[in-house]
């Protein structure tokens, strides 16, 4: 079982998604299930996770929508503001849709260098746990130490790292990365996916030589029970076809053991998201 645990969808409107701009005219246009359908099924897998890429509940219900309608569609990492004072009504609300695993917070986009650590988000956080829902974090790699500091604030929230915390690939390894990403690979509540690395190379140009030290400082910070493949799809389209992007993570463990890859691949994202 493949399980690709993160891709988008979106109906491309210019003035929402401000964020795909002149250098992303691949991206503008819309992405539905029904155009990544055959795209897994010519690369083998069986389900995905769709993620939120706006932050409002119309962004949520669009996407329960989608998994209703899509069996493909395994579960939801949608959005909530989980600053509002009624988080919990909210989290009770969505909790009974089956498909509704998690929710993310675009803190990439945040200016405020402790915006995960104000009172009134941890607040959010913490409730998460009671409905048994995944926070995935989504950061670039100046924000590492904040995410630590949130995660040890948060024992027993269950944590994703999207895209490995959007290190600069062409530029190597960084011993700052580095270091924060085995502080939270010591963090057994914190898992990692596998994804969007691509993007993040100078101009959109790599080779897949240009991963194999970051997937290695992963596989040893996080160990392959707390690996999560994604493709970031259609963002990857920017700099490479879904199956340049799959290849690169199963070409990495093919060194690995049949049960290790099985676990990186799928298991550990039906698992960690609790799928059916």
């Amino acid at each position: 079982m493949i399980i690709d645990a993160h891709q988008h969808f979106w109906n491309y409107d210019p003035v929402r998604d401000s964020w795909i701009d002149d250098s992303m005219q691949v991206i503008r246009k819309d992405f539905l299930p029904k155009g990544l359908r055959p795209v897994l099924e010519a690369n083998n897998v069986d389900g995905c996770i769709a993620v939120q890429a706006d932050q409002s509940e119309e962004e949520t219900e669009f996407l329960l929508e989608c998994a209703k309608n899509n069996p493909f569609i395994k579960g939801v990492v949608g959005w909530l503001d989980l600053r509002a004072e009624n988080i919990e009504e909210r989290l009770t609300h969505y909790s009974k849709h089956k498909l509704f695993k998690g929710v993310r917070h675009i803190v990439q986009a945040e200016t405020d260098d402790a915006f995960m650590l104000k009172p009134d988000f941890l607040n959010g956080i913490n409730k998460l746990e009671q409905f048994g829902l995944t926070y995935d974090i989504l950061i670039h790699e100046g924000q590492l130490s904040q995410a630590v500091a949130l995660v040890e604030k948060c024992p027993n929230q269950q944590f994703v790292l999207d895209h490995i915390a959007k290190p600069k690939i062409s530029n190597g390894v960084d011993s700052i990365w580095e270091k924060h990403m085995r502080a939270l690979g010591a963090y057994k509540n914190v898992s990692c996916k596998i994804s969007g690395m691509v993007t993040e190379t100078q101009d959109f140009k790599w080779q897949e030589k240009d991963f194999t030290p970051f997937l290695d400082v992963i596989v040893d910070a996080f160990g392959v029970d707390r690996l999560l493949y994604g493709s970031d799809w259609p963002v990857c389209l920017l700099a490479g076809t879904y199956g340049e992007v799959i290849q690169i993570v199963q070409r990495y463990f093919e060194k690995f053991s049949k049960q290790d890859v099985l676990k990186v691949m799928g298991e550990n994202a039906a698992r960690i998201y609790k799928l059916d």
